[in-house]
């Protein structure tokens, strides 16, 4: 009995030995990399493992966008790691970079930043490991990991972390939620991970108003005193299969493109009484427009490549476009007949579309900034085009009447950023506040995809010129010619 005893305790100790070892070596290839939050969501199409500090990047060499042979073997943890600037940016925060990745192709200078003690983990007790603990996880010392939009380094037993503005931080949301601003804020994953800068540089794009846009004329006059509009109207309601849902521009910098493809889709239709319906493609503006793609845009160009050069549908030429897939060369041609008419002189992109038809609109024109005039404009002939100035709180709107807060008012001015968007508007309505005051509002769509805002439209005060929404409206006539 009593060797029984010895033997069953032995098997037990070598039991609990090998378990453990396995368990903790898995820890180690699959957990120093990423907080548990992360895990619960992975879902990236390259395996992920913990890195240690080395010279990859810096003697290799760092790529643009995605490129699957940017890579380099990583011995210590048999794994291979990457040197493109795919390898942080997946959308559910997943990273695969060379250990000095961030130092040589991201300049983030880890060592500068602020350093944080760890309380001591009690997940192991029986082992006094170096490392460092976050939620309950042990990292191995010299590991990296991503939290929101900063790097941590684990460095001598504690947490090395840049400390970045992000776009989507929790405080903001609940102060926004808590106050009485007259709209809700949400947290949306596909911001999560993006600093407040990269968040203005990669989801807006379009160039201020230029000299040539400013000095337009605006259609004036074409509203007597006693016309009356009704309180409520969207443009969708009174042409239902004619004014198209907003689409997703991702991390690129091309409301100019999206808003424009837009307006001149749904007033193509409109003019043309449905005998031409489809939605336009803005991938058509952003890769055969001669312009900054990716990098912004102006919507004065976009309305005269529409108007000189016209483009082909949304299906034909479909939306490909990120930050991720770097440069996409035009895919489409045309020439012009004697009657100035465009015909495509290439298949579409996507083959399994037949029609290559190209549309066209008539010059632009602009609105004046009398809200009345633009009401006008957009009840008679459809949708418009507005250029608005965006703050740091608009990419967190979820619901409700949107004007810029104060929360961040007393924040550093790093917190606190703006600029140029541009957005369709179709319509407009008015609500009571919770001071019994009437609230009128513009409903515009933005071109953040549908899980934004109010499923991808948003509403804001009008009359006030909120945001600077009512001081830039253009929008053209659709050219119809068969």
């Amino acid at each position: 009995m009593f060797y029984k005893s010895k033997l069953l305790l032995l098997c037990s100790f070598f039991t609990y030995y090998f378990t453990f070892k396995g368990f903790a070596y898995s820890r180690n290839v699959m957990v120093n990399l990423y907080s548990p939050e992360e895990q619960n969501t992975f879902r990236g199409t390259r395996e992920k493992r913990a890195l240690d500090i080395d010279s990859y990047c810096g003697k290799s060499g760092c790529c643009e966008s995605r490129n699957d042979e940017c890579s380099l073997p990583y011995f210590r943890k048999n794994a291979t790691c990457y040197c493109d600037f795919f390898c942080d940016q997946e959308s559910v925060r997943h990273i695969d970079c060379c250990p000095d990745f961030w130092l040589a192709c991201n300049g983030m200078d880890l060592p500068k930043t602020h350093a944080t003690n760890m309380p001591p983990s009690t997940i192991y007790p029986p082992l006094n490991r170096k490392g460092c603990f976050k939620d309950g996880s042990h990292y191995e010392d010299e590991s990296i990991m991503k939290e929101n939009c900063n790097y941590c380094n684990c460095l001598k037993n504690q947490w090395i972390c840049t400390d970045h503005v992000c776009l989507v931080r929790a405080d903001i949301i609940e102060d926004i939620n808590a106050g009485n601003f007259g709209w809700k804020a949400e947290n949306y994953s596909q911001f999560w991970g993006l600093t407040l800068e990269k968040g203005f540089k990669y989801r807006l794009g379009t160039l201020p108003p230029s000299s040539a846009l400013l000095s337009m004329n605006q259609m004036t006059n074409r509203v007597s005193s006693d016309e009356e509009f009704p309180l409520f109207f969207i443009a969708s309601y009174k042409w239902p299969e004619y004014v198209h849902g907003p689409l997703d521009q991702k991390n690129c910098a091309a409301s100019w493109a999206f808003s424009t493809a837009s307006v001149a889709a749904d007033r193509i239709a409109i003019h043309s009484d449905g005998r031409f319906t489809s939605n336009l493609s803005p991938q058509n503006l952003i890769s055969c427009n001669v312009q900054n793609g990716c990098n912004g845009g102006s919507i004065d160009s976009a309305w005269w490549f529409l108007r000189k050069r016209g483009l082909v549908s949304h299906a034909c030429y479909p939306y490909i476009m990120d930050t991720n897939n770097g440069y996409v060369a035009c895919n489409m041609s045309s020439i012009s007949d004697k009657y100035g008419k465009s015909h495509a002189t290439k298949q579409c992109p996507n083959h399994i579309e037949d029609s290559n038809y190209i549309y066209q609109c008539s010059p632009p024109y602009r609105i004046s900034s009398d809200e009345r005039e633009i009401m006008k404009e957009i009840i008679e002939n459809g949708p418009v085009q507005a250029v608005m100035q965006v703050h740091e709180d608009f990419f967190l709107y979820k619901t409700g009447i949107y004007k810029h807060t104060d929360v961040l008012k007393n924040k550093p001015e790093e917190y606190q950023m703006s600029g140029t968007h541009s957005v369709k508007i179709i319509g407009w309505g008015a609500l009571r506040g919770s001071d019994g005051n009437k609230q009128k509002f513009w409903i515009a769509a933005n071109s953040w995809g549908r899980s934004w805002g109010e499923n991808g439209y948003f509403r804001i005060l009008r009359g006030q010129n909120e945001c600077g929404i009512e001081n830039m409206i253009i929008t053209a006539w659709g050219h119809i010619i068969p």
